[in-house]
């Protein structure tokens, strides 16, 4: 046969056609185009979406179906989040324990680990302990004594104090009328006569609430120790009870939520004890009394963020205006403010560095939240909580996105 007889698609699949120009022919069985299989794919994913809406009527619009895979999401953690508040509600004797012993085990864990150099590990958790309650039974009972030493003389200056914020208030600017103070006093006396078994009932329900504290703190001393002693060992049991391909993430997770956690509260503690000395320091100076009752107040309150330290100077500036008169009241006012700038600009930034930095209006709406949810329990756990939150966030965030891999970093 000559070459003029071949069939279109033969030999090399060319031939020519009208007018000379060469013509491209597709061989059965041949394997299609670059592109092809791909264009076919999403021509077929198209009329799916579309017969799938066509059965109801109604095309549903990508964004929407994302929003709404997205909402069920959110109503699901959301779901989680509920319930797990609930059960710490319920179990929140058991929940706070945990918490202090989580907090006496950061405190501790360095000191123990310096003496476990030289001693046994159980005798360096032993004398880390047994040394940290002597110290903080032997503040109580100085504070204890100090108050009881104080207190004839606090009672009489309060009664000559009320007489003079009376007679302040009585004269320039605010030129109350005395019959207004008067009518007062009255109705605070017959409100706490009238009001008195409930009150008496009240007393009894914070004696309760003592008792509960007491057992809260038994157990977190108890599971410190264990903490202190085996810390390490309990974790790395829990991690080998998880699946293989678990292991690595929470890991990771675990380190990061421990580093953040014992940051947060080492700085929180370097923090309140510098609030505290500046508080002490000036109280004495403006012999105030209860100048140390007052500070031991101003370094708790301090674990509060942005609003604990206000609220104890705010005790510190109604006993100095009952005891010193206005003037003092006035200085005492004026340290809330530097105390405020200190601990805002200077200790916080520089102290708590190993820490989450979270957005003051982040730690605030924490602070709100947690109050509103366990009163003040919520508003010292809150802020912590938030920042081991967002460090686990961090560490877990894929290597591609922004901010993965720095979990003390935080947006703003």
């Amino acid at each position: 046969m000559s070459d003029g007889s071949r069939r279109p698609g033969s030999g090399s699949g060319r031939g020519r056609g009208r007018g000379g120009r060469r013509m491209r022919y597709i061989v059965l069985g041949s394997r299609p185009a670059h592109g092809v299989g791909a264009v076919a794919r999403a021509r077929t994913a198209e009329k799916a979406t579309r017969r799938a809406g066509d059965r109801d009527g109604v095309t549903v619009n990508h964004g929407l179906r994302v929003a709404a895979a997205y909402a069920w999401r959110l109503l699901v953690v959301g779901v989680a989040v509920y319930v797990g508040f609930m059960t710490l509600g319920r179990l929140q004797l058991v929940a706070v324990a945990l918490f202090l012993a989580l907090v006496v085990t950061a405190v501790l864990r360095p000191p123990a680990g310096l003496l476990a150099r030289r001693l046994p590990r159980a005798a360096a958790v032993a004398v880390s302990v047994v040394g940290s309650l002597v110290v903080a039974l032997g503040l109580l009972a100085l504070v204890g004594g100090l108050v009881a030493g104080e207190w004839d003389q606090l009672g009489r200056e309060f009664g000559g104090g009320l007489g003079r914020i009376e007679r302040w208030l009585e004269g320039p600017p605010f030129h109350v009328d005395p019959a207004v103070m008067s009518d007062l006093q009255g109705k605070v006396s017959s409100f706490v006569s009238e009001h008195r078994s409930q009150l008496i009932s009240s007393a009894l329900s914070g004696a309760g609430r003592v008792v509960e504290v007491l057992t809260a703190a038994v157990l977190a001393l108890f599971c410190s120790i264990f903490f202190l002693h085996s810390g390490d060992n309990y974790w790395h049991w829990f991690l080998a009870r998880l699946p293989e391909g678990a292991r690595e993430p929470w890991g990771r997770a675990g380190r990061a939520a421990w580093r953040t956690f014992a940051g947060y509260t080492r700085g929180i503690i370097i923090v309140a004890a510098s609030n505290a000395v500046l508080v002490g320091i000036a109280l004495f100076a403006l012999q105030v009394p209860l100048a140390l009752p007052l500070t031991l107040l101003e370094f708790f309150a301090a674990f509060i963020p942005l609003v604990g330290s206000p609220i104890a100077l705010a005790v510190a500036t109604v006993v100095a205006l009952a005891s010193r008169g206005p003037v003092v009241a006035i200085a005492v006012l004026a340290l809330i403010v530097v105390v405020g700038q200190i601990e805002g600009h200077l200790l916080h930034p520089l102290v708590m560095s190993w820490a989450v930095r979270l957005h003051p209006v982040v730690v605030a709406l924490s602070v709100i939240a947690g109050s509103i949810l366990a009163g003040v329990i919520g508003a010292v756990v809150a802020v912590p909580m938030v920042s081991v939150a967002w460090s686990v966030l961090s560490v877990l965030r894929p290597p591609h996105e922004p901010g993965a891999g720095h979990p003390g970093r935080s947006p703003g």
